[in-house]
Order: structure tokens, then C-alpha cells, then sequence
């Protein structure tokens, strides 16, 4: 997989990719990144990447024609099928489901947005999509495109050492991932719960199915209703309800 991000502070990118799970991925050749600045794209001495808004009103806008001119770029790079995202406020909620969706791209491109949006002619000249984090503003978009490539790189495969790990997260079945425990088997008088260290898988595989239910009922009960649910999980879902 191809990962370009187009960006004005390509130095935030940077040192976030060098760390961990992605560091290691690029190690393995199991992703590529391309960073752009964004600002060698301009045409004026000052790289003036943003401008006042047509109309008025506060923020500044970022300017079309070094976006296009760097989206062209990258296009003309990249052969087979690519996505592009933009990083916007008034994009789509990003979820587990929109990550797994992008893990599966040969190629994914995403423009970082900044100040109050971008000029609307970009989404004209190309077919991308917008993308939230979440319901609150940021000084730029470098933030959640690192949060996209977070979540995207770790399902590529091969990535995680065991995918089970993947598939034990929160939101990747739909609801929240149950309480996890490792060594000391004691600490400070807290033991860790006893099932845990039966050595019954089916009763482990109940505990931790009973326990993600209620996590998610307790913490995040909007999720079980687009949750696909089995009998079990219902009826688990009713003893946890009536107590």
C-alpha cells in the first residue's frame, strides 16, 4: 500500500511515521509513504497557500491552485486505482468501518485541510471524500490524517504481529473491546479475575463477550443498536440490563 499525504507541515507527518507500528510497517515494505508540502506548489515568491474568502466574514480559505497543482502530481505518480480523503470538519464521521475500508486501497491520498476549509472548486476538479474525527475543530488537519494512518496501517496485514489483536479492538465487531489484563497477577491487593487464569477457553471467550457488552452498554449504548448482535449477545445484553 501507497500512502500520500499532502500537507503544509510535512515535518508533523514525518515524525509520527518514523515511531512504532508504522515505523515497522514501512520497515517491512508492507506500506510506502510520499510526503508533499504543499507549499512548493505555489507560484509566488511569499508560497501564500491560503487567502481571504470571496464574500467576507473571518478565517482564511486554502487556495485551489496549489492543491491542484499537487494532487496533479501526485495523480500523475500513482498508476491503478486511487482514494483520495481530505482531512474537513464537515466531512464523515471516521470509523473501524471507513478503516478497514481504506487498509484495502493500493493507493490512498490524503490532503490535510487548514483554516476555515479549502476552496470548493477542489472537491469540482476531483473525486474525494471528506472526513471528520469527531465533532469538534482543529488548528489543522495533520492531526487526523495521523489518526486515518494510524488506524489504516495497523489493519494491513502482516502489520500486527497477530491480527487477533486487531480483532480483539474496540469498534471492530461493532462494539467496545472488553478489559484487558496482564502481569502481576496481584497488584496492590487487585487480582486479576480468576477466569482468566482457568485455562477454560469457552468460559474466557464468555466472560470477555459478557464484559465488552456491558462496557459498550455502560460507556456507548448508540453502538448496539447497528451492532449485529447474536442470541447469545441478547440474551447476555438482558441479564446485564436486569442486573
Amino acid at each position: 500500500m501507497r500512502i500520500d499525504v499532502l500537507t503544509i507541515f510535512p515535518n508533523v507527518i514525518s515524525a509520527v511515521i518514523g515511531e512504532s507500528l508504522i515505523k515497522k510497517a514501512r520497515e517491512k515494505n508492507l506500506v510506502e509513504f510520499k510526503i508533499w508540502d504543499i507549499r512548493e506548489f505555489t507560484t509566488d515568491k511569499h508560497n501564500t497557500v491560503d487567502d481571504t474568502p470571496f464574500g467576507g466574514g473571518g478565517g482564511m480559505v486554502m487556495k485551489v491552485e496549489p492543491l491542484a497543482g499537487a494532487l496533479e502530481k501526485v495523480l500523475s505518480q500513482l498508476p491503478g486505482k486511487k482514494k483520495i480523503i481530505l482531512t474537513s470538519a464537515s466531512g464523515k464521521k471516521f470509523d473501524q468501518k471507513m478503516a478497514q475500508e481504506f487498509s484495502q486501497e493500493e493507493n490512498l491520498i490524503i490532503i490535510c485541510g487548514h483554516y476555515a476549509g479549502v476552496d470548493e472548486r477542489l472537491k469540482n476538479l476531483f473525486e474525494l471524500e471528506e472526513v471528520s474525527i469527531g465533532d469538534f475543530v482543529l488548528t489543522g488537519g495533520e492531526l487526523p490524517a495521523l489518526v486515518v494512518i494510524d488506524a489504516v496501517v495497523r489493519l494491513i496485514p502482516g502489520v500486527l504481529g497477530n491480527f487477533q489483536s486487531a480483532e480483539n479492538d474496540s469498534f471492530y465487531s461493532g462494539i467496545l473491546g472488553f478489559p484487558q489484563y496482564t502481569r502481576p497477577q496481584t497488584f496492590k491487593n487487585l487480582e486479576v479475575p480468576e477466569i482468566l487464569i482457568s485455562g477454560d477457553h469457552e468460559k474466557v471467550r464468555i466472560w470477555r463477550r459478557k464484559e465488552a457488552l456491558r462496557k459498550t452498554f455502560l460507556n456507548r449504548p448508540d453502538l448496539l443498536e447497528k451492532a449485529t448482535l447474536s442470541d447469545e449477545d441478547k440474551k447476555i445484553l438482558s441479564q446485564i440490563k436486569n442486573g
